[in-house]
């Protein structure tokens, strides 16, 4: 039987019926496995489930990532998941991350302007939103304690050998699409890095028994 499930925006459900899982390679898949290990031990043990994904600037990757998969967690009814993101340093979340996301069906609200500005993104209407800006990793902002590092950036996995607090160091890097910046495929490539990171996750809730 298929889980209840948050219902999420019509747009983002699209985009979900889109995805294709099956495609996703065995070796990926087992890049993905300790992901899914995590969450199982704590859903089966109805614990709080805390995802800080990491990446050098928290400006793209990170974000889709956390925005992703607690889109995930609502959409297979997986409770008690909070997820965070940061960065080896702060900068800003690109624009054009959010543009993405807004274009995915995600309602991307800009909260406050300036060198880093804060969005509220929402996947549905009676959930919070997730809160995006740039941050480091460890920012009062994100747990210190009792959750998963997941290193989105091969980058940042080089260079966070110990991150303090953390009960599990996770790394499931993928291609930065910043490569295209200012390019004509720059939207194409964004949309294309945010299915991968959606897909790949969603399998990864998929994938949790309760």
């Amino acid at each position: 039987m298929m889980p209840s499930k948050t219902q999420i925006f019509p747009t983002i459900e699209r985009e979900v019926l889109s995805f294709h899982p099956e495609n996703i390679a065995q070796e990926r898949k087992a890049v993905l496995q300790p992901l899914i290990d995590y969450i199982q031990i704590k859903a089966s043990n109805q614990e709080e489930i805390r995802l800080n994904f990491i990446c050098t600037h928290n400006s793209r990757r990170s974000h889709l990532s956390q925005v992703w998969a607690q889109t995930a967690a609502s959409y297979f009814n997986i409770s008690n998941v909070f997820c965070y993101s940061g960065g080896t340093e702060a900068t800003a979340l690109f624009p054009m991350a959010a543009q993405t996301l807004a274009k995915s069906g995600f309602k991307v609200k800009t909260l406050s302007e300036g060198n880093n500005p804060v969005y509220s993104i929402k996947y549905t209407d009676n959930e919070h939103p997730v809160i995006g800006f740039s941050k480091t990793y460890d920012d009062d902002f994100n747990p210190q304690a009792e959750f998963a590092a997941i290193l989105t950036c091969s980058q940042a996995d080089g260079g966070c050998p110990f991150i303090a607090g953390a009960e599990k160091r996770i790394a499931i890097t993928f291609e930065d699409p910043k490569a295209f910046d200012n390019t004509p495929q720059q939207a194409e490539k964004y949309h294309e890095r945010s299915m991968q990171i959606a897909t790949e996750l969603f399998y990864v809730f998929s994938q949790i028994k309760k």
